[in-house]
């Protein structure tokens, strides 16, 4: 028996969905820029691109203050409770049907693989791109104030470096999210806010 959850709210639903858009938008500008693609050219992507990061800036500043004003910053805290029991259904459970061994609340709406996940996304993965990206961006009025060992060559390789952490996370986090009851359930429940808790 299933019990419904109203597990995401509008502003978790507005803030997951523009981050999402985004995102995708940096990455497929970031692989113009590099000349993965002619779909934009040159200097339409470096502009699309500056415009998308500032715009994810200010959405990160208000999620960051939405995320302590309402306690909700606690769904990200580690846990190794259940840890061995989640990381074995991913491995082999779900292929043979076994039911998710994490019982979903309001109160703890991510399992401790998803916690590690995105604490690794919000401490390694944004810092490293967001760093790299504004020191880019600033580079010329920056340079004379950075250790001689940095240069413009290792800050573009860190920036792409964390495009394809990017990349890899938002591959998987997708993947993942055909892995509910239903294929859609996930996304159902990000687009309505409603999810099954079984």
């Amino acid at each position: 028996m299933s019990e419904r959850l109203y597990l995401f709210t509008r502003f978790e639903r507005f803030w997951h969905w523009s981050q999402a858009a985004l995102i995708i938008t940096l990455l497929f500008s970031g692989f113009a820029i590099h000349g993965s693609h002619a779909l934009l050219d040159f200097r339409t992507a470096v502009a699309v691109h500056e415009v998308a990061a500032w715009m994810l800036i200010v959405l990160w500043v208000f999620a960051i203050f939405w995320h302590f004003t309402t306690g909700q910053w606690r769904q990200y805290i580690p846990t190794l409770n259940n840890m061995q029991r989640v990381a074995l259904y991913y491995a082999y459970g779900i292929f043979s049907g076994a039911p998710h061994p994490y019982k979903v609340t309001r109160e703890r709406k991510h399992n401790p693989l998803q916690r590690i996940a995105y604490l690794g996304v919000l401490l390694l993965i944004n810092p490293l791109i967001w760093v790299s990206g504004l020191l880019y961006l600033f580079w010329g009025r920056l340079e004379a104030h950075l250790p001689s060992w940095i240069g413009l060559e290792q800050i573009a390789l860190s920036h792409t470096l964390g495009a394809f952490l990017m990349l890899t996370f938002l591959i998987v986090h997708v993947y993942l999210t055909t892995t509910g009851h239903t294929p859609l359930a996930h996304i159902k429940a990000m687009i309505s806010g409603w999810g099954q808790r079984h």
